[in-house]
């Protein structure tokens, strides 16, 4: 199954001044970018074909790969001068570079690269900045049980902020973490059809307007995921991925500790 990343976007909240041009999924967590981290997911799973949406930043991803080193992350043997991996990450993946625009939305950015996924009946999406522990596998069979044209998979909110209900008199009558209301964020993984194209305008978005016309045709699915889930959209959030790498702390890197699933 195709896997398509969204990594085009400017992140403004990730850069360091506004010459920086390195765009959120080349932020370091540990020796890799973050796109690593969410390929390397995938390819656990045995979903290798990739499809990378460009924008701002692209020669940046580009040259990643085609510099890429594999001693980085992976023992090796020097013999008479030559290397020999004793394990490899990409050299079974196919990884296909999209130039999708500047200022394109993600719904756009999806629509550009539809000739690349128009021989799958279902594929796979993602921002290409959140890291997770979720069963992916889990996740595809629960949506082809669902019968809908779309999955989103969904998680409890991560605000650490309060909310307030307050009358019209200003007092305050309650005061709730956001964290206990019941309610769900998109986790920003997505497992989708063709159908989803039908509900794409030029220039529009993979969730308010694909998704949103989905909804209202009881068409959409939401995977609830309660275990690990993190989004690196600023630097905090990339710098604690960062420290937990480092501590051995990776609840993300689920090709570590578990074989790969068989399908």
């Amino acid at each position: 199954m195709k896997v398509v990343l969204f990594c085009g976007g400017y992140g403004m909240r990730m850069r360091n001044s506004p010459v920086d041009d390195i765009p959120k999924p080349m932020q370091m967590v540990g020796p890799r970018p973050l796109i690593w981290h969410v390929m390397r997911y995938y390819a656990h799973f045995g979903h290798k074909d990739f499809v990378l949406c460009l924008g701002y930043g692209a020669a940046h991803i580009k040259n990643y790969f085609l510099t890429y080193q594999e001693s980085i992350s992976n023992d090796f043997v020097i013999r008479n001068g030559q290397v020999d991996l004793l394990h490899s990450d990409i050299s079974d993946w196919s990884i296909t570079f999209v130039d999708t625009g500047l200022e394109s939305a993600i719904g756009e950015r999806l629509r550009r690269v539809r000739s690349h996924v128009a021989d799958d009946e279902l594929f796979l999406a993602n921002y290409a900045d959140v890291l997770t522990d979720a069963p992916l596998d889990v996740m595809i069979d629960s949506f082809g049980d669902s019968g809908a044209a779309a999955s989103m998979m969904i998680v409890p909110p991560q605000s650490s902020f309060h909310c307030v209900d307050i009358g019209d008199d200003g007092h305050v009558s309650g005061i709730t973490p956001v964290s206990e209301l019941d309610i769900w964020e998109n986790g920003g993984f997505f497992v989708l059809s063709q159908e989803v194209f039908d509900h794409l305008p030029e220039g529009g978005d993979l969730v308010a307007d694909a998704c949103g016309a989905l909804v209202k045709q009881n068409r959409l699915y939401g995977y609830k995921h309660l275990g690990f889930w993190k989004p690196a959209d600023t630097f905090k959030e990339r710098a604690e991925l960062d420290a937990r790498y480092r501590s051995g702390d990776r609840p993300w890197m689920v090709w570590e500790n578990a074989p790969a699933p068989q399908r």
